[in-house]
């Protein structure tokens, strides 16, 4: 993009937005944007911003609100990346707020989409990122296309968007499907069917959404196909057995020309041509799989069929089921031990004691280095399994020509050059223990078929064998990438994912923990215990280590202190005794008062940036909340929470 394209779209954003008269037809959305980013937001389309990406606590949370949609939108976003994924596109799942909460997109293709802001936890609010698909769609609350020069900032410009709002059983907007392209043909029009694909599957979800949302309610379907009614329904009423509606989709909205609200409490029998025997033909004829006719006025007529309520359990074995899962999880050491104060870790440990003794296969997500083996190995020697093999399978690391018959073993004969009498194979080697599957997503496709047939059939056939051997499999697997985006690009089967993940624990990054000073004096220990030495870490090595990002997470933390106490004195480690890519953090800050000690491990690195921050701006919160892209409610906040106070002020 040139300089020359730049100044023409600055100038032309800067035209609408201080002198155009009011835009109609296709412009109006993206021109009224124009005009809030800079009229209502203060934004400056000669001075472009780089993509905010939010912190992985902040993403945390805002996945947390919407954690039940996500799951039901993630089933609709895999099966509409599946038509696109050959075409250089991207999916985002954006909460109102415009934080990305999901998405999937071409790994390899990782760094640039990062770089363009296309990628999770990335804001695309139209305060963070001006006129965009998402951001515009958060304030419009409608589909839109931001192709190319329509958005705001230049360096948008080679990006084309084509976004869709979805709303809650209740009418009320809860986020953003958003479809995107890195590079895209110059005429908008390219991009009509990117724009009608993704209000399909936005529909769709959301109707997925309604129907696990009132699965204990009546549903009337209605519908202008009849062949399609039972299945996809274009209105759909949720009502209850007085046929009161008590939830309306999108399509019913639509048709009623008014907000949720306005329908919910009304009885069906207002709504349409129904006499209240009608509700009891409707629900006789859809429990028989059969459809109806019904009518609102004289000029509309819709094919109908009705879900009915999925039966509630007895109230006593309800009370036993709550009861089972409320109970607090028993005391197993080697779990409890692998983490400190850490919410997030503590509610991982507790899911995974109460899924020991189950007999389900498990799938631990996290980045390399966070410890999946160890937790794999630690669930194994909790369980009943205990006295049983723990067989550990790097899917990565074994050569392709191998990993088959390391896996599945072979008889002797079965090839040249393999042992006279053959080979037992690392799953049998498992027989009643557990397989650990590391890197997972690295398998063979051919390999992973193989796999889902010893998975459903649990029983394997080693290479050159005529009959299958039975094996008590339990299985876990383990990955730092999402095995679900490897599915949305073709290259891990569907069926072994769900196969594998009867339960998901997602172990968080040491950056992200809270019990970084519990971990560092625990893994110092062991290391020192190995040495037979007895050392202690000196306030200045704490501090360097708390505050440092750790992208080799914990294998990086015990390389770390391995190094330490081998150049330490062996009883006291200074920052001096650590490897430069930790002191060296501090190097490039110039020199800031002393900040107030702070108890938690993460918070006492959170202060510090801050203190920073307003000596060098003379204590401008103004200034101090531009620079970090923080409210200055929130600035004058965490001030009060580290105790930081102007000198004019003490």
């Amino acid at each position: 993009m040139t300089n020359q394209t730049q100044s023409r779209h600055i100038d032309n954003v800067m035209s609408v937005a201080m002198h155009g008269t009011a835009a109609n037809g296709a412009n109006e959305l993206i021109h009224n944007s124009w005009r809030r980013c800079v009229n209502d937001y203060g934004l400056d389309p000669a001075r472009p911003k780089a993509p905010h990406i939010v912190t992985s606590a902040t993403l945390r949370a805002h996945q947390e609100q919407i954690e039940e949609f996500m799951q039901v939108a993630r089933v609709g976003m895999e099966q509409m990346y599946k038509r696109v994924s050959g075409l250089g596109y991207v999916l985002l799942l954006t909460d109102a707020q415009g934080v990305t909460v999901d998405y999937i997109g071409n790994d390899a293709r990782a760094p640039d989409l990062k770089k363009a802001g296309l990628y999770l936890g990335a804001e695309w609010s139209e305060r963070s990122a001006g006129t965009c698909g998402v951001g515009t769609c958060v304030a419009e609350q409608t589909a839109l296309t931001c192709h190319r020069d329509d958005h705001f900032d230049p360096t948008h410009i080679p990006l084309t968007c084509s976004a869709a709002p979805l709303f809650d059983p209740e009418g009320k907007f809860l986020a953003v499907l958003d479809l995107s392209a890195l590079t895209s043909p110059t005429y908008k029009e390219s991009q009509h069917l990117a724009l009608h694909l993704t209000m399909m599957y936005a529909e769709m979800i959301e109707d997925a959404n309604f129907l696990r949302h009132f699965q204990d309610r009546w549903i009337l379907r209605l519908g202008t196909a009849w062949a399609l009614v039972e299945v996809s329904g274009e209105i759909m009423l949720a009502y209850d057995d007085d046929g009161v509606v008590v939830g309306a989709n999108t399509g019913a909205r639509r048709l009623f020309g008014r907000a949720a609200g306005d329908v919910v409490g009304q009885p069906l029998t207002a709504l349409f041509d129904l006499a209240p025997d009608d509700l009891l033909r409707l629900a006789r004829a859809g429990t028989m799989g059969e459809r109806s006719i019904v009518t609102r006025g004289s000029n509309q007529m819709f094919y109908a069929s009705v879900k009915a309520p999925r039966p509630r359990p007895a109230a006593r074995g309800s009370v036993v089921v709550e009861a089972a899962d409320s109970a607090a999880p028993a005391h197993h050491p080697e779990l409890d031990c692998l983490a400190g104060d850490d919410n997030t870790m503590r509610r991982l440990l507790d899911q995974a004691k109460r899924l020991l003794n189950r007999k389900l296969n498990i799938l631990i997500h996290g980045e390399t280095g966070t410890g999946k083996e160890v937790i794999a190995k630690a669930l194994h020697r909790s369980s009943e399994r205990a006295h049983k093999p723990f067989v550990a399978v790097n899917c990565g690391a074994i050569p392709e020509s191998l990993i088959e018959s390391e896996l599945f073993g072979y008889t002797a004969g079965a090839f040249t050059g393999g042992r006279a009498k053959g080979m037992k194979g690392l799953i049998l080697q498992s027989d009643g223990g557990t397989l650990f599957l590391d890197e997972i997503g690295d398998m063979p496709l051919h390999l992973q078929t193989r796999l889902l047939r010893v998975l459903s059939e649990q029983e394997v056939l080693p290479l050159g064998a005529d009959k299958p051997v039975p094996v008590d499999l339990t299985v876990i697997a383990a990955s730092h990438r999402d095995l679900r985006n490897l599915i949305g690009a073709g290259s891990f089967r569907e069926d072994l994912y769900y196969r594998l993940c009867g339960a998901t624990l997602h172990l968080p990054a040491l950056r992200d923990r809270a019990d970084k000073r519990y971990l560092i004096e625990k893994v110092l220990a062991e290391e020192a215990e190995l040495l037979g030495m007895d050392a202690h870490l000196s306030l200045d090595a704490m501090h360097a280590m708390l505050c440092f990002a750790w992208p080799g997470n914990i294998r990086q933390l015990r390389n770390v202190l391995r190094f330490a106490l081998a150049v330490s004195d062996g009883r006291t480690i200074t920052a001096a005794d650590l490897p430069q890519e930790l002191t060296e953090q501090f190097s490039v800050l110039p020199a800031a008062p002393a900040v107030p000690a702070i108890a938690s491990g993460g918070e006492d690195c959170e202060a510090a940036p801050l203190l920073d921050a307003l000596v060098r701006h003379k204590w401008s919160v103004t200034k101090v909340s531009e620079e970090l892209n923080l409210a200055r409610a929130t600035v004058y906040r965490y001030m009060k929470k580290y105790g930081i106070v102007p000198p004019n002020q003490r």
